[in-house]
């Protein structure tokens, strides 16, 4: 099996790399157009700014080759807001997989969410083998609210989608791969989806 990480215009590729070792997988960090078409998973995590990083994927032709893609995919962090339609951060026009804008919290809260919440879940094949409301790991300012592609949502301040998910597209705005066993569960779900 083949499995890319897409390396881009934004940090944390290496940790998830590390992840998947852990769990007995190896992959490729690349952001050759040729190596993610022929890939059987895809990647996208990001820690960075999602003007900044729409910039690079234009320049690179990512933002052409991402939405045409039709393995499995998976967006975290940063990663799930550029699958929005837009983000607040930057006014950054995104990738458009999901009918979403990317906002910021409402000021007057604590801002980054940071640290460990729960995400309630729609018990897919994304989260086979996990309780109902297991704790993960986020790190964000922004966030993409309910809709028709929630399949996990998580309350800080408001609820939002912790998970969303469009055909084969998947995406997280925790960090499975700062969670622990349930990150890691999350991980080896995505890798043997078929």
């Amino acid at each position: 099996m083949k499995i890319v990480i897409i390396k881009y215009n934004a940090g944390n590729v290496f940790s998830v790399a590390s992840a998947l070792r852990r769990l007995g997988y190896d992959s490729i960090i690349s952001r050759d157009a040729k190596a993610i078409k022929q890939a059987d998973k895809i990647i996208f995590p990001g820690v960075g700014e999602a003007s900044g990083a729409m910039s690079f994927l234009r320049e690179t032709g990512l933002d052409i080759l991402i939405p045409k893609l039709e393995k499995p995919f998976l967006g975290i962090c940063l990663g799930l807001q550029l699958l929005c339609q837009y983000s607040e951060e930057g006014n950054a026009e995104c990738l458009g997989i999901f009918d979403q804008k990317a906002k910021l919290f409402p000021p007057g809260n604590k801002i980054p969410h940071m640290g460990w919440n729960e995400i309630k879940h729609n018990g897919g094949k994304l989260f086979t083998g996990l309780t109902d409301k297991p704790f993960v790991y986020f790190v964000h300012s922004y966030y993409a609210g309910l809709s028709e592609f929630t399949i996990a949502e998580t309350d800080y301040i408001l609820p939002f989608s912790s998970a969303l998910r469009k055909d084969n597209f998947y995406a997280l705005q925790f960090h499975p791969e700062k969670s622990g066993k349930t990150g890691e569960q999350i991980l080896k779900n995505f890798i043997e989806l078929i």
